[in-house]
């Protein structure tokens, strides 16, 4: 059973679209280039290892499949340490959010395990409006909480990324394609978060290249991933279908 399962992982990080593939590679070498241009040092290496893992997490968010909850936790306790160094305490709590509300229930998720890309769904005007107003409140409380309670010392551009990307969390494990334009807007507030700890001694660039990654593959999702893209869904659907047949995951 847990070779099949091996297997199952393996199967999950093919079959993407090329360009996903293209940006992983572009990221590894900046990321290489980013730490081998400072002092190595343990938070340096910790980042390096969270930022692939991240990258290869969100890129399979863009392919649909579910390799990224596993992908997801690993990345998510190095960028945990990551943050704690940094003392931007609600990107740890981004961090154990998505745990909680993606890549856990991801996990467990038969939706999300088996041919995700034909459960795919869109918002309705009303989901428009909960998503919306639950941004916006969790941004009012966790960024007042967060300066109150502890010495981050952006806590509302902090809270701006930590509502966003809790929301995305939430709308990507209901399966609405609209995630991404959560995750564009994440992808931006994590990198203006990220830049201006770099600027100010408190992390290093590696993080802020990583956020500048995300958002290359949100714009990406719009375009080729099957979340969007009705040719890739019918490839993907076509593909998983038969995977499904082949292994008796009916």
């Amino acid at each position: 059973m847990f070779n099949n399962y091996l297997k199952f992982l393996g199967h999950q990080l093919q079959g993407w679209p090329q360009q996903n593939y293209y940006l992983f590679f572009f990221s590894l070498g900046c990321q290489v280039m980013t730490l081998v241009s400072t002092p190595i040092t343990w938070v340096t290496v910790i980042t390096f290892i969270g930022t692939t893992l991240g990258v290869l997490c969100v890129l399979a968010i863009n392919a649909a499949k579910s390799v990224n909850g596993w992908l997801g936790i690993l990345s998510a306790i190095c960028f945990i340490i990551a943050g704690l160094n940094a003392k931007n305490y609600l990107s740890i709590g981004e961090q154990l959010a998505y745990v909680i509300t993606l890549d856990v229930p991801v996990l467990l998720s038969a939706n999300w395990n088996v041919n995700m890309a034909s459960k795919i769904r869109h918002f309705t005007a009303k989901s428009w409006v909960v998503a919306i107003a639950a941004t916006i409140l969790v941004y009012l409380v966790s960024g007042y909480l967060i300066g109150q309670l502890t010495d981050d010392p952006r806590p509302w551009i902090d809270a701006i990324s930590f509502s966003i990307s809790l929301t995305a969390g939430v709308i990507c494990f209901l399966r609405f394609n609209n995630q991404f334009f959560w995750w564009l807007a994440s992808g931006i507030a994590q990198l203006v978060l990220w830049f201006v700890s770099y600027r100010q001694g408190s992390a290093t660039l590696a993080m802020a290249v990583n956020s500048s990654i995300y958002v290359i593959n949100d714009i990406l999702a719009f375009t080729v991933s099957p979340w969007y893209n009705q040719k890739e869904r019918q490839r993907l659907i076509k593909e998983e279908t038969a995977y499904v047949h082949e292994m008796g995951l009916e």
